[in-house]
């Protein structure tokens, strides 16, 4: 009991860490490039990563985990975090989270593509639910949206998903941060070159609230909240503390409001909490 407990206050805490993260990113796209933030936070996340590796003398993966730690990190360390830098070009982070709204939902879906679970029937019927609510919400909002932006947020949701997945289905054997932080090792010779290839060109303009934007999205929502968000998944269930995910778009648009100002319409609230209904009955039936 009392480790389930555990389980369910450290994956709480992760995804607390993860909702900061689609706020911090709107902010420190105001003066980096969607490029070079997501190529700079995955490089600084990896030296940490590495270090907690080294320090704690983790073996190599095999050969074989190679192609699963790839897909790891095209889904969370590049694809997740480069789309939703570029849909905050287009949309404001309150915007962004009501998608998030999606993410258990893909993250099933590919848990059956990738996994071979077989979801009952009436899973079906209320994740397309919940799809319908983020396209018609998408089309309603009139001028607060953007059909880009939006596109990106679907593309990232899909890719983080299957990055979850993957991670998952790989942590039985490697553990859970252990993955996260060899996926961004993998990636961290490309991300590197890539950051120095789209270095701002003044650092002079680089305002304050960027950088804390970058330290942000670098250490808490690349590694720490991954370290504590498989805590919880190892200590407690994947499919009961895995429902804790449902409260990020809450946590996110809270954090939106207080910390960015964005304005919270009441339709994006209730299309939040009919999306997060409509997941949390499909997880049921998964």
């Amino acid at each position: 009991m009392k480790s389930s407990l555990q389980g369910w206050g450290s994956g709480l805490l992760g995804v607390v860490i993860f909702s900061g993260s689609l706020p911090a990113t709107r902010v420190a796209v105001a003066d980096f490039t969607p490029l070079f933030l997501t190529s700079a936070r995955a490089a600084l996340a990896a030296l940490l990563g590495a270090a907690c590796l080294f320090a704690l003398g983790q073996p190599r993966p095999k050969p074989s985990d190679l192609i699963s730690l790839a897909i790891v990190a095209i889904g969370v360390v590049i694809g997740f975090p480069l789309l939703t830098a570029l849909a905050l070009e287009h949309i404001n982070s309150a915007r962004s989270i009501v998608f998030i709204g999606l993410l258990p939902l893909a993250t099933a879906v590919f848990a059956v593509l990738r996994g071979g679970e077989r979801p009952r029937p009436a899973f079906w019927l209320f994740s397309g639910l919940g799809s319908a609510i983020v396209v018609v919400f998408a089309i309603s909002s009139g001028g607060s949206g953007s059909l880009t932006g939006d596109l990106y947020m679907i593309a990232a949701i899909i890719v983080c998903g299957l990055g979850y997945a993957e991670g998952a289905r790989l942590s039985r054997r490697l553990g859970g941060w252990q993955v996260i932080c060899w996926a961004l090792v993998l990636s961290a010779p490309l991300m590197a070159a890539l950051a120095l290839a789209t270095l701002p060109s003044s650092w002079q303009a680089i305002g304050t609230p960027a950088w804390l934007g970058l330290a942000y999205v670098s250490v808490f929502s690349m590694l720490v909240g991954f370290v504590f968000w498989y805590r919880g998944l190892a200590l407690g269930s994947i499919a009961g503390v895995g429902q804790l995910q449902l409260l990020q778009p809450f946590f996110g648009l809270t954090l939106s409001g207080l910390v960015l100002g964005e304005p919270i319409a009441a339709s994006m609230l209730v299309a939040t909490a009919i999306i997060v209904f409509c997941v949390a009955l499909a997880r049921r039936f998964a």
